[in-house]
């Protein structure tokens, strides 16, 4: 038998009619249909759609006014994406019935997909051109020593067994915690950074650690099988932070712990320009929805406010949450995939 809705998950027939009436219409369910993937801009759905912006604009509007989508500005960008709520999920369940053959709809998911890519792109030749000085522009913001030091005191001083470092960059947090884990990965995207990586990985002379090219949406490692995953300054680089924060949750053993570090809200739009950010910081509220989402207990925020508050130094967020699970949710692992 279904399992019964809850009073809040369900709509009156005025709702259901007004939601409905929303999505009903051509440009807003294609727009449905790619806010049911991910989140977007105006920008973005303009291209994607072949519209102009400001009936692309109205179009959004009439649908955040039926609470289907909602936005979130962010600087000078707004964000949308699916409502959480009822009319939110009856929009998804109504895109879940499109065929995915549908000729419009594929072609609109080609043009999505090539703006991702486009946009992956420029952040991989962002990072090959930094590389070598990586570490030393992001002590730019608050100080790597005082975020260093958070990091270690949220996570303690009590070993684990496997830690994995989204977009590590220069292989920094696996020598910060090489003496807690037992076996470390980190995993990144540049191929310039994992060099980086590997030349300082074996200059301290780690040979519990490795690094290897990945993907932060499509993780190459096995289901539940980490203690620790770490993402320090990856998210604001991210068009999607939300599903590579669902892959890294994929990635934890029950009762593990996830470690995220990263600005707080900001309006610094240079560094949307220069320093290829996607995100200009997250807001507490935003986050906590997000873990929630995937099962995580959000049990520690921390703001890290430089003393001196000029352009380049922002706040940065700590956040630590911990898989809800228990170990016996789970069969007991195979040591024989572990991360040598």
């Amino acid at each position: 038998m279904a399992e019964r809705m809850t009073e809040e998950q369900t709509l009156s027939v005025d709702e259901t009619l007004a939601a409905l009436r929303a999505v009903g219409e051509a440009t807003r369910l294609r727009l449905i249909a790619l806010l049911a993937e991910s989140e977007l801009t105006v920008k973005d759905a303009t291209a994607i759609l072949g519209q102009s912006q400001p009936r692309i604009s109205r179009h959004l509007k009439l649908l955040a006014e039926a609470d289907v989508i909602k936005r979130y500005p962010e600087g000078a960008w707004v964000y949308y994406r699916l409502a959480d709520g009822p009319e939110g999920q009856l929009a998804r369940a109504l895109v879940e019935r499109i065929s995915a053959e549908d000729p419009v709809l594929a072609a609109d998911q080609e043009r999505f997909q090539a703006i991702r890519k486009a946009k992956a792109e420029e952040a991989a030749a962002y990072f090959a051109a930094r590389a070598l000085t990586w570490d030393r522009e992001r002590s730019l913001h608050v100080s790597e020593d005082d975020v260093e030091t958070a990091m270690r005191k949220a996570l303690g001083e009590k070993p684990f067994q496997s830690f994995l470092d989204l977009g590590t960059g220069t292989g920094r947090l696996l020598e910060v915690f090489s003496d807690l884990y037992t076996s470390g990965l980190g995993v990144d995207a540049s191929h310039d950074m994992l060099a980086v990586a590997r030349a300082n990985l074996a200059k301290a002379g780690l040979a519990n650690a490795q690094v290897r090219h990945g993907d932060a949406y499509a993780l190459n490692v096995p289901r539940h099988s980490f203690d620790v995953v770490a993402i320090h300054q990856v998210l604001h680089f991210l068009e999607d932070p939300a599903r590579a924060l669902s892959e890294a949750a994929r990635a934890l053993r029950p009762g593990g712990r996830l470690l995220l570090v990263d600005f707080a809200p900001h309006q610094l739009e240079f560094l949307r320009e220069k320093h290829a950010h996607r995100r200009l910081g997250f807001a507490h509220d935003q986050m906590e929805r997000w873990l929630e989402a995937l099962d995580l207990d959000l049990e520690q925020v921390t703001d890290l406010v430089p003393a001196d508050e000029t352009d380049t130094n922002l706040t940065v967020t700590l956040w630590l949450a911990r898989d809800r699970r228990i170990v016996t949710d789970l069969p007991a692992r195979d040591t024989s995939r572990e991360v040598a």
